[in-house]
């Protein structure tokens, strides 16, 4: 995948978002997931981050507390031994020319699960974070999620192939928001399965009864 290829991107309100550290951990680990594989979005971080440095240094100062230097220095003091990197395990390899994005390290991800015909789901548990909704799907060529629309935010991340959802197809490394407003029904293209990371917030709206029920019982 080039960088060069992707098309569709987070808005700069999700990346200032990601640079204040306001977004919550599953949304915040999509994008960083875009993010490392999107150098535009690198550079628009980069000014985000560097305007955002900016206003804090306009700011008028803030009265401390009197100790506060001394409780810097003890803490600088206290060896603090260094995380652990825990490696992403359990996944099978992906297609020639797609990756698990480094997003992912640290996660425990299950192994993969039917959802249905040529779906399968993988949930990927957040350590600091145990009630993350984060998800790995994996739909076959011509298969396609039933029509939905969302309580909330989900993210999508694509790792490969490319699906279409009525509004624009999106392939490898294209990042996908859709909210409320937006109703759809997500179809994967012909030539390859389509392999998604997937934050979701609140719950998938689906609109028949048998979808709902199989959307529960997976999560989502």
């Amino acid at each position: 995948m080039s960088s060069e290829s992707i098309q569709h991107h987070p808005g700069d309100d999700l990346l200032l978002a990601l640079a204040a550290g306001q977004l919550p951990t599953a949304p915040a680990l999509v994008l960083t997931a875009h993010v490392e594989g999107c150098a535009q979005c690198q550079e628009q971080l980069r000014v985000l981050e560097a305007a955002g440095g900016a206003l804090l240094q306009e700011l008028a100062p803030a009265t401390l507390r009197e100790d506060a230097l001394a409780r810097t220095l003890a803490a600088i003091d206290t060896p603090r031994p260094a995380p652990a990197a825990v490696p992403v395990r359990g996944l099978p390899p992906l297609p020639a020319g797609a990756h698990w994005p480094g997003a992912l390290a640290g996660c425990q991800i299950t192994r993969w699960r039917w959802m249905a015909p040529g779906m399968r789901y993988a949930r990927v548990r957040v350590p600091r974070d145990p009630s993350a909704n984060v998800v790995l799907l994996r739909i076959a060529a011509g298969m396609y999620l039933a029509q939905h629309t969302h309580s909330d935010r989900e993210f999508t991340q694509v790792l490969h192939g490319s699906f279409h959802d009525g509004r624009a197809q999106f392939g490898p490394g294209d990042f996908d928001a859709a909210d409320t407003q937006v109703h759809h029904q997500p179809v994967v293209q012909a030539g390859s399965e389509c392999i998604c990371l997937a934050s979701i917030e609140g719950r998938l709206e689906f609109d028949g009864w048998f979808a709902r029920r199989l959307g529960a019982l997976v999560g989502m």
